[in-house]
């Protein structure tokens, strides 16, 4: 696919989502949240994608928040209906049955975090800050990150990261739970591989089932315990289970499609 602002490429099951917006330190434009919505749309159709790594180009930035001179003189209509396609977006990813890995290789700033928090997993370099720091320019997070950060940090972490708009280092989000893992820069997009790997092995279906249930507490303010039953109860009738259970009875891999 040829995108303006992002860079698309599918190998061996793993999709590769590069935000190329290098000058602007991969600031997140309306046209690069459009292409961006294009590109996870076809990963949703693609059965040969398995799981997605989202990076950003060169090794200053992940994403650096949200292109500033673009909305500069927006008024409150116009505000809310970008802030509507951020949401439409990031909870696309966020409930995406396929397993999304940021790899955050910088900064990491308001809708940039925001969209690593809509993420699955996250993977820092060791040289990345992450920070929300819109309070500065007389607004909010507008992309969820009021909502994501307090999940993924607590309620109080979270309102000291926005109000005070600190930034934090890669060490800092990994002792607090914002990141799952820390590695150099030099490794970080091997690393976030093989986790793509490891994932890749197992169970579609079961995959996007527990995403699923794993969401559903936390994002939809349901009976979690409810969900999990249902869908674990959902498994049982699909071809995945059936190929699993037969592996692990014949001591095989299995080879799920």
């Amino acid at each position: 696919m040829n995108f303006e602002n992002i860079l698309y490429e599918v190998k061996e099951g793993i999709c590769y989502l590069t935000i190329n917006r290098p000058k602007q330190l991969n600031a997140l434009n309306i046209k690069t949240i459009s292409e961006l919505k294009e590109a996870v749309t076809l990963i949703e159709k693609n059965n040969n994608v398995k799981c997605i790594i989202i990076t950003g180009s060169d090794n200053k930035a992940f994403i650096a928040g949200a292109d500033i001179k673009e909305f500069s003189n927006y008024k409150s209509k116009l505000a809310e209906d970008m802030s509507k396609k951020g949401h439409q977006l990031f909870d696309f990813i966020e409930e995406s049955k396929k397993p999304f890995i940021a790899a955050i290789n910088g900064f990491a700033l308001g809708g940039g975090l925001e969209l690593a928090m809509a993420c699955h997993i996250r993977v820092a370099s060791d040289n990345a800050k992450m920070g929300l720091p819109e309070v500065s320019l007389g607004v909010i997070p507008g992309y969820g990150g009021t909502q994501r950060l307090a999940n993924l940090i607590g309620k109080g972490r979270a309102m000291e990261m926005i109000l005070t708009t600190r930034m934090i280092t890669a060490q800092n989000a990994v002792d607090i739970g914002l990141v799952n893992h820390i590695c150099e820069q030099v490794n970080l997009l091997d690393f976030c591989e093989k986790l793509a790997i490891k994932i890749k092995r197992n169970s579609p279906v079961a995959i996007g089932k527990a995403i699923k249930s794993i969401n559903s507490g936390f994002k939809y303010n349901i009976d979690g315990n409810a969900s999990e039953i249902k869908l674990f109860g959902e498994c049982f009738d699909s071809p995945d289970f059936n190929e699993g259970v037969s592996a692990f009875m014949e001591k095989r891999k299995p080879n799920f499609n």
